[in-house]
C-alpha cells in the first residue's frame, strides 16, 4: 500500500438512456477520461432511482425501453478532475455532478511477499502453529 494521498471524486449521475452524439453519455464519458488520461473511472448499473424530474428510473418489461440510473465516479489529483470538468461540461445535457474531497489509498498488483505467500500457500503454512 502507497501512503494515502489527497485527491477528489467525481461522481457523476446519469442514465442509460442520456447519449453524447450516438453513444451512451457514460460510456463517453469513460472513453474521454482514459483520452486524457486519469487515473480511472468506474460506471455503476443501478436497479432504481430518481433525479430532478422525479420520473422513476426502473427495469421495464422491454429491455430496449430501460433508463436505468448510471452513476460514473473517477477518481483523480485535484488538477486532474478540474482540467476534466469543462470537456465534461461539454458532453452533459443533463444530470448531476458530485465533487467530493477524497483520502486515497492505493494497492498494486504486485505486493512485497508475494512468492513468499504463494510457497507458504503451497507448502501448507509451515509457520502456523498445529496446536488447537
Amino acid at each position: 500500500m502507497d501512503l494515502p494521498h489527497d485527491a477528489v471524486l467525481l461522481r457523476i449521475f446519469t442514465s442509460v438512456s442520456d447519449r453524447y452524439d450516438t453513444d451512451p453519455l457514460y460510456g463517453a464519458i469513460v472513453a474521454k477520461a482514459r483520452d486524457m488520461q486519469l487515473a480511472g473511472a468506474t460506471v455503476l448499473r443501478g436497479t432504481l432511482g430518481f433525479g430532478h424530474s422525479t420520473k422513476l428510473h426502473q427495469p421495464h418489461l422491454f429491455p430496449l425501453a430501460q433508463d436505468l440510473p448510471i452513476v460514473v465516479e473517477i477518481v483523480d489529483a485535484e488538477d486532474k478532475i478540474n482540467a476534466f470538468l469543462p470537456v465534461l461540461d461539454e458532453m452533459m445535457e443533463s444530470g448531476l455532478v458530485t465533487l467530493e474531497k477524497a483520502k486515497v489509498l492505493q494497492y498494486g498488483r504486485h505486493r512485497a511477499g508475494l512468492t513468499q505467500r504463494i510457497k507458504e500457500h503451497l507448502l501448507g503454512h509451515p509457520h502456523r502453529s498445529t496446536q488447537a
